[in-house]
């Protein structure tokens, strides 16, 4: 990445000693995929606080759940030279960006983000010894939630290991209730798959999605994760396929269902429809999950407008308030997710939002803490998306597992 020393361009320009009234019109538009109900809330207090500060905030906003959609409307932007001031990116799309030489450093802004921020996520944001990116929160992936009414009816406790969930899950489907609210989008598939590859342990994680071991990906171990996504299939509804996530979200909350797996981006949802965690429905790590922590988390990278490689006024004071403490905190209350900042007070979080925190510092110390495959933190699109076509197949068929691991393997290691 070629970046030029800016900082007395910067103060020439009023940005470091002093904006002015014509600056503060800069208009930003800004790509990102929040469209759903806790989502565009969350988004919604960013916007407030850039137009408090004078800049116009043009929204480009994408539906599409993972983002999928998004990224094939930045590749169209940046092609036909109209890049956007901001993009919602992650994981290692941020580094593939930087190499094209089409992002902005946003340095000055940056004092004190390495001492507030997880190391694997400090790496994740820095391209070139400069930022390029500034994240917003951290989502914790490896969730389920429950619907508490459904497990008060049936007697049951939530489970910490496989036989008692799908124990529960029989309860659950003898008094009616769909046991496991799901959608049928590729990257919900790839989520649930990638919870059941976590609870064989934080190092068969990392050597199968992180290092793409082969002996990992072949082992008998792996061939149990795909029999057990396949019995947790068997207590899907024959309707999901194509159902958008909060569609399934919806299950839980309104009692139609017992259970989903889902980040806890969900609990937006269970939050925009005013239920209470431990009164109306209940937040757990996936079984045999709890001392690890899959990661995903969103950011702003900011791309060169008119060829300048120097970040205008309106970008770094996006960046800047992106990362202030004030807007970490709100911005995650509604989203449900925690602030990337390790020094945010989670006095006005719930029970879920302090169990998160708490459960990602020991994952932190543990060696625990893990980039989701399912949301872009761990793989490139490629690889990624070659996995996930590997497990979309699986659950849309009647592939034996032992195939299914074959399948697996050349799809991980083919480059």
């Amino acid at each position: 990445m070629k970046f030029r020393s800016i900082m007395g361009a910067l103060c020439a320009a009023g940005l470091v000693c002093g904006a002015s009234a014509a600056q503060a019109a800069e208009s930003l538009e800004v790509l990102h995929w929040w469209t759903s109900g806790g989502e565009s809330k969350a988004v919604g207090v960013l916007k407030d606080d850039m137009q408090k500060q004078g800049y116009v905030w043009k929204d480009f906003a994408v539906a599409g759940g993972a983002g999928a959609a998004a990224m094939t409307a930045l590749k169209t932007q940046v092609i036909a030279g109209n890049a956007p001031g901001a993009a919602q990116i992650k994981g290692p799309l941020i580094q593939e960006w930087a190499q094209q030489d089409v992002l902005v450093p946003i340095d000055p802004v940056t004092a004190g983000w390495k001492q507030s921020l997880p190391p694997e996520i400090d790496r994740i944001i820095q391209a070139d010894g400069h930022y390029v990116a500034a994240p917003f929160s951290v989502h914790r992936v490896n969730w389920m939630w429950f619907n508490k009414a459904a497990l008060d009816k049936v007697g049951a406790k939530v489970p910490t290991t496989w036989p008692a969930f799908f124990a529960v899950a029989d309860k659950l489907k003898a008094a009616g209730i769909q046991p496991v609210a799901a959608g049928g989008q590729p990257w919900q598939d790839l989520t649930l798959w990638e919870d059941v590859v976590l609870s064989q342990g934080a190092d068969f994680y990392r050597k199968a999605i992180v290092q793409l071991d082969p002996k990992t990906l072949t082992s008998p171990q792996m061939v149990n994760v795909f029999d057990t996504v396949r019995k947790i299939e068997s207590y899907m509804d024959n309707g999901r396929t194509g159902r958008d996530w909060s569609l399934a979200t919806a299950m839980v909350i309104n009692g139609k269902a017992g259970v989903q797996f889902m980040g806890d981006w969900a609990k937006g949802e269970f939050s925009g429809a005013n239920k209470q965690p431990g009164k109306d429905y209940i937040c757990a790590p996936v079984p045999g999950t709890e001392k690890a922590y899959t990661f995903n988390v969103d950011s702003f990278v900011f791309f060169q407008q008119k060829g300048d490689e120097k970040a205008t006024p309106g970008q770094l004071a996006l960046a800047k308030t992106i990362m202030s403490p004030a807007f970490q905190e709100q911005f995650s209350l509604y989203k449900g997710s925690i602030p990337v900042r390790l020094d945010v007070p989670m006095d006005k979080f719930d029970a879920c939002g302090k169990q998160s925190y708490a459960d990602e510092q020991v994952a932190i110390k543990a060696g625990g803490y893990l980039p989701s495959l399912a949301h872009g933190m761990a793989q490139s699109d490629a690889t990624a998306g070659a996995i996930s076509d590997v497990v979309t197949r699986f659950m849309n068929s009647t592939q034996d597992s032992k195939s299914a691991v074959q399948a697996l393997a050349r799809a991980a290691l083919t480059k």
